[in-house]
């Protein structure tokens, strides 16, 4: 891509002319048959660091993320959807990446989920295997998940360390560990276990399944 088109598509739009489209959208939607929960696999920023911001260290696509998935849960909102998930880091990219790479991206994250608590407009919560971030970042980010209780708006969830076999493995030993509470022997957990009653125990229980899942980055 040459410099011209790089700088072609950073300003064109102009911000009055999206921001005249984006009312147009919202006017136009059918509020009736909008999806009830939105979710976005964060994709591509290390390649948008490299197109757009040649020179800089690669956490400059990550900031540029975090700051498009602020934008993109104003519009959720702004489109009266009821729950977001953000998903921006799985168990296995957190096992893959060096900590040269990973430690600014979870500063990142954390910047992320505290900007979004900060807003007093949404009940933030972060899911996933926190168990296996830094102390100090799952401190953070329970801190700020725990102010946005009580908070009437949108649900956003934001999915760090998740992986959807490890959120089973962790529904499963929880449920197990509830029923053995009430006495229950392994067999009669075996012999009665029920799909919902799994879904009691997952991460984002009480919530409705996904039903429009958004994959940025162009990438299949």
């Amino acid at each position: 891509m040459s410099w011209w088109s790089r700088l072609v598509e950073r300003h064109w739009p102009p911000r009055w002319l999206y921001t005249t489209y984006e009312r147009q959208v919202l006017d136009a939607l059918d509020r009736d048959s909008l999806p009830q929960h939105v979710a976005v696999l964060a994709d591509g920023n290390r390649r948008w660091a490299r197109l757009n911001a040649p020179g800089q260290p690669l956490v400059a696509g990550y900031r540029a993320g975090a700051a498009r998935l602020m934008e993109f849960v104003e519009w959720c909102d702004e489109a009266d959807l009821q729950v977001v998930t953000l998903w921006v880091l799985s168990t296995d990219n957190l096992k893959r990446s060096d900590d040269d790479e990973l430690t600014p991206l979870l500063a990142v994250i954390e910047q992320l989920v505290r900007d979004l608590a900060a807003t007093g407009r949404w009940r933030v919560q972060a899911v996933g295997s926190l168990e296996l971030l830094p102390d100090e970042m799952v401190e953070s980010l329970r801190a700020s998940s725990a102010s946005t209780d009580g908070t009437q708006g949108m649900q956003v969830n934001v999915a760090i360390a998740y992986g959807g076999r490890q959120e089973l493995r962790d529904a499963v030993r929880s449920l197990l560990s509830a029923r053995a509470e009430e006495g229950a022997t392994l067999a009669e957990v075996a012999q009665t276990l029920e799909i919902e009653q799994i879904s009691e125990h997952l991460y984002t229980k009480g919530q409705p399944d996904p039903d429009l899942i958004i994959r940025t980055s162009g990438e299949q």
